[in-house]
């Protein structure tokens, strides 16, 4: 499928929704035994229960499914093999996913104060064991999270907190900013978010002061967006609206539950390379009872 084509699957004002829900993170032990492996290919089947309000992420355990790491014996500073699986409702590691932005399953780590990001793509096992290799910086406390469908399921962002022993001193959530940079590259934030209702954020990409007009897909679009909720670190997904054009400008639709502060992290790919740029946004106001717009999207 050509690039335009895997562009146009995003329909127009894609949106992610979040409840208002607050949780705790699910913080792991010491290393543990691999799961068996199954014997099976496992298929997910969709759903009874209702539908949860709780924030993607906050969960290790949603609708039978549970993300289990296996490796905890993490040194800062030093390149892991980092191991997890995720079993579902019979206790059998999933090995049947859905494609979605061109992955079975998208894992992120970052830091427990929001300073620190990483989008990394493990590779699957057999017996459904998840292996990636992670580097975490420095001691202190990490939100791991592992996005994806099950095949014959829904959509589900399950979270847990990684350990790394050491002395650490949280730093401060950055301040609010429409203008980040990263290897030389200027990305600027115009939008607001508000409680309640899609918000609409449109990135423009920049370099040496001049417009990047060139961007290359990344996971089936020109951008790729990940907010988180300062606090208790609730997770957002949204992908960009579709472009007939490769930059400067990136558009995503989002909406928050609540007034406060969240991290923004944009990967974007140009010249072969993919880098993060990070924004602080805060939303005012205060959620309406109106139901949200709806947005078609997955």
């Amino acid at each position: 499928m050509n690039t335009a084509a895997k562009l146009g699957a995003y329909v127009l004002g894609l949106a992610v929704v979040f409840g208002g829900a607050l949780g705790v993170g699910t913080a792991v032990g010491t290393t543990g035994p691999a799961p068996a492996p199954a014997k099976q290919s496992h298929v997910a089947q969709p759903a009874a229960a209702a539908k949860s309000d709780t924030p993607g992420g906050l969960q290790v355990s949603e609708n039978g499914y549970t993300l289990n790491p296996i490796t905890t014996a993490i040194k800062p500073g030093e390149p892991t093999d980092f191991q997890f699986s995720v079993t579902g409702p019979d206790g059998k590691p999933v090995t049947d996913y859905q494609v979605q932005h061109d992955k079975k399953l998208h894992f992120i780590v970052v830091s427990r104060d929001l300073t620190g990001f990483q989008h990394l793509h493990p590779q699957e096992g057999a017996d459904g064991v998840w292996s990636v290799k992670l580097t975490l910086p420095e001691a202190g406390a990490y939100r791991a999270y592992a996005d994806f469908a099950p095949t014959g399921g829904t959509g589900l962002t399950l979270g847990a907190d990684l350990l790394v022993a050491g002395e650490h001193a949280p730093k401060a959530l950055p301040e609010a900013s429409r203008t980040a940079t990263v290897d030389g590259y200027t990305v600027t934030l115009d939008g607001d978010l508000t409680p309640g209702k899609a918000s609409k954020l449109t990135l423009k990409v920049s370099k040496d002061g001049k417009p990047v007009t060139d961007l290359q897909p990344y996971l089936g679009a020109y951008g790729h967006l990940v907010a988180l909720r300062a606090g208790d670190l609730a997770y957002l997904h949204v992908h960009p609206e579709e472009s007939a054009t490769a930059g400067p400008e990136i558009v995503f639709f989002a909406e928050v539950p609540s007034r406060g502060d969240f991290r923004l992290f944009l990967d974007f790919q140009h010249a072969g390379t993919v880098r993060t740029a990070d924004f602080t946004a805060h939303a005012e106001g205060t959620a309406s009872s109106a139901p949200p717009a709806e947005h078609s999207g997955h």
